[in-house]
């Protein structure tokens, strides 16, 4: 295998599938349809709307998420360990799916059937939850990466999609996973669209309706031969009057959108752009179907088959909303870097080493050595220093360049990459992202990076770092570059007054003649100690969240100085990074009621944790929650109603010690241990807590 090829093509997929998502979302039902969208916009060309930061889509979650399940269990995989990573990676009711009600959403119904003990594939069946509900367009959407971790193995990637899908969908809604991901696995060696298609029946039973609308959409594709790709609308008007939405029960059945998908792959004969775009002007599940085609074909096509005016507006961006707020900033090429490598892994084939530097680490690091790649890195003036663009047919390799365009005197410029978003960041709450910092003071950038100079007297440049409430500049040294010479930055960061939110270049303008040229950057990376403080009174209302904070279940409110937590279930609360290992936490609380305040530490998700605190009949405890909750260390300790505790969490490895206002009360040694995980509060019983603050530090 050509490893850097297939690092290309997982990063082409998925920025491809991105691309689908972001132009199918605007013309999503109900509110649009087919006739409305030709009406409005006519014959799609490129995005019909502009987005400030496109906001995360159930479309992007599932494949990025659900992946992970061969990261968090050793194999073999089951349906049951993936219907583990549907509760792990989800907050309830918030974002990441459609959450329209049980019976409803097929997800939700998925979801509370795995919350209330039925296992995967049960929890998805036709037999527990109904056909309609089996048969929702869902188990086609959320399979992208399992095809593309299996390249060239297109079984392989059925039998993955296949169980995956079974977790929420049965029947049709499985075979439109098989059909999907087969044709994903396909598209690494192939290019021949109606002979893939083919293929990927074969592996779905000849008598199902998934199998006689794909076909019905090719005979007619080959009965009504034409030169012009637009004689796809006679098509979609069969497609409408046999397989329309009128004839299939639910709010979004799996068969007419799977006609699309099919519609799409014939007419847009093997062009990237006008095969998302005749999935997006088909109508019905607009991003879903778009996104689905945008994968198949961006792999085919590989980077520089996809329009710099569908990958441009992304840069290498798109937010997510699990649980886990760390999680949730998507570099494209590092998300496709640490799929790349769970494929290799399916393959027990070497990791590259440059791949392992920014992958599944809270350390950033860039190195744009896929080509056309920004990591997002981006500018505050398009005016001043927009993105320089590729050259026709070419993809800029190993760097990231910005124009500096007649920058003179008392002009200012930022390029930068943004570790941290609020809701001011978006238009919309597409799904609910919420956003945890992923960048501290204390650590050091580096960048390497060179000026060219075309014409003009000189600029200066100096590392920044922003503040994501203030906005204040926190500014290094300035550097006055001469022309195409290499510079380093080593710049430690300092600290700021919330978080934050832009960390690059500051570019000033210093002579009266305006200065034209270049700045290239080759590296890009943050790396080293964490440390953190939450106050909870500097906390906002965002997303479902706070702030700074992803929180799921109870009901909360900021009081005065404090987080206000009931919950008659379970509460939980996660912040800080998610990969990093050794650490300090510590928690400031009130209990008021009930035998449950808890801090959380190591937490892959909201099902896999650790919690330390207050528990029943004046017991302290060290819990390990792995699906069920363990107690693995319990002590009396008298503690009071409406008292002020400081409760600490020191983890090294193995070994957890827990202290109450200073005093070591457990100290344990876990022989199986979560190494690493977020932090953040608790509560696994019914009660109400007042939280004042949470401290995190990195113990290197």
């Amino acid at each position: 295998m050509n490893k850097q090829k297939y690092l290309e093509q997982v990063y082409a997929g998925l920025l491809g599938m991105c691309a689908g998502v972001r132009l199918g979302a605007p013309v999503e039902p109900t509110i649009w349809t087919y006739e409305r969208i030709k009406k409005t916009y006519g014959d799609i060309r490129g995005y019909v709307k502009n987005y400030s930061n496109f906001a995360a889509d159930d479309d992007v979650n599932g494949p990025v998420f659900f992946i992970r399940s061969l990261m968090d269990f050793k194999p073999p995989l089951s349906a049951e360990k993936v219907g583990q990573s549907w509760l792990n990676y989800t907050r309830e009711g918030i974002g990441f799916y459609w959450w329209g009600g049980y019976g409803r959403s097929t997800e939700h119904t998925a979801y509370l059937n795995l919350k209330n003990g039925i296992t995967a594939p049960d929890s998805g069946s036709i037999k527990v939850n109904g056909k309609a509900i089996a048969e929702q367009i869902g188990g086609q959407i959320f399979i992208d990466s399992w095809g593309l971790v299996t390249p060239d193995n297109y079984k392989k990637a059925a039998e993955y999609a296949s169980m995956a899908a079974s977790v929420g969908h049965d029947g049709n809604g499985i075979y439109g996973a098989v059909f999907v991901a087969a044709l994903i696995s396909m598209a690494f060696s192939r290019s021949d669209v109606p002979e893939m298609i083919e293929d990927a029946l074969e592996l779905i039973p000849n008598d199902s309706n998934y199998v006689r609308v794909v076909k019905s959409v090719r005979d007619f594709y080959l009965a009504n031969p034409n030169t012009d790709q637009d004689d796809w609308r006679a098509c979609r008007d069969f497609l409408a009057s046999d397989f329309g939405y009128d004839k299939y029960p639910g709010v979004c059945h799996i068969i007419p959108n799977s006609g699309v998908i099919a519609l799409a792959l014939y007419y847009g004969r093997g062009d990237f752009a006008r095969t998302i775009e005749i999935a997006t002007m088909s109508g019905w599940d607009t991003d879903c179907n778009a996104g689905n085609v945008g994968t198949i074909l961006g792999v085919m096509a590989g980077p520089e088959g996809i329009p710099d005016k569908y990958s441009g507006p992304i840069n290498d961006f798109h937010a997510a909303s699990s649980i886990s707020g760390a999680l949730n900033i998507l570099d494209l090429p590092t998300v496709s870097k640490e799929l790349a490598i769970l494929g290799l892994n399916q393959l027990e084939d070497s990791i590259p080493d440059e791949w392992k530097k920014s992958s599944f680490t809270d350390d950033i690091y860039f190195d744009f050595t896929i080509p056309g790649t920004t990591h997002g890195i981006r500018t505050s003036s398009d005016y001043l220093t927009p993105l320089r663009p590729d050259n026709p047919g070419e993809r800029r390799v190993g760097k990231v360049t910005f124009i500096l365009d007649r920058i003179k005197r008392d002009d200012e410029s930022r390029i930068f990459y943004k570790p941290y978003y609020r809701r001011d960041d978006f238009d919309d709450e597409r799904y609910s992202p919420t956003f945890t910092p992923t960048v501290f003071p204390g650590q050091v950038m580096h960048i390497e990076f060179m000026v060219e100079k075309f014409s003009g007297q000189g600029i200066s440049i100096a590392p920044y770092v922003r503040d994501s409430s203030t906005k204040e500049i926190f500014a290094g040294k300035e550097i006055f570059p001469e022309s195409e010479k290499d510079f380093t930055v080593d710049w430690t960061l300092p600290d700021v007054p919330f978080a934050v939110d832009e960390a690059g270049l500051l570019v000033r303008g210093i002579d009266k003649e305006k200065f034209l040229g270049e700045v290239n950057i080759y590296k890009y990376s943050i790396s080293g100690k964490k440390s953190f403080n939450i106050n909870f009174v500097n906390e906002k209302k965002e997303f479902g969240g706070l702030s700074r904070c992803s929180l799921s279940g109870g009901s909360w409110s900021i009081e005065k100085e404090n987080l206000h937590v009931i919950t008659n279930e379970i509460f939980q609360l996660y912040t800080g990074s998610y990969y990093t290992r050794d650490y300090t936490v510590e928690v400031k609380l009130t209990p008021e009621y009930g035998d449950s305040h808890l801090l959380a530490f190591r937490s892959i998700g909201a099902e896999r944790a650790y919690f330390f605190g207050l528990s029943a009949s004046n017991k302290v405890a060290l819990i390990k929650r792995d699906h069920t909750n363990i107690i693995l260390s319990e002590k009396d300790f008298p503690w009071k109603i409406v008292s002020l505790y400081t409760l600490k969490v020191e983890a090294v490895g193995g070994s957890i010690r827990c202290f109450i206002d200073g005093k070591v009360i457990i100290n344990f040694e876990d022989k199986d241990f979560f190494p690493s995980g977020m932090v953040g509060l608790g509560k696994l019983a019914p009660g109400r807590t007042l939280y004042k603050s949470i401290s995190f530090s990195e113990i290197r």
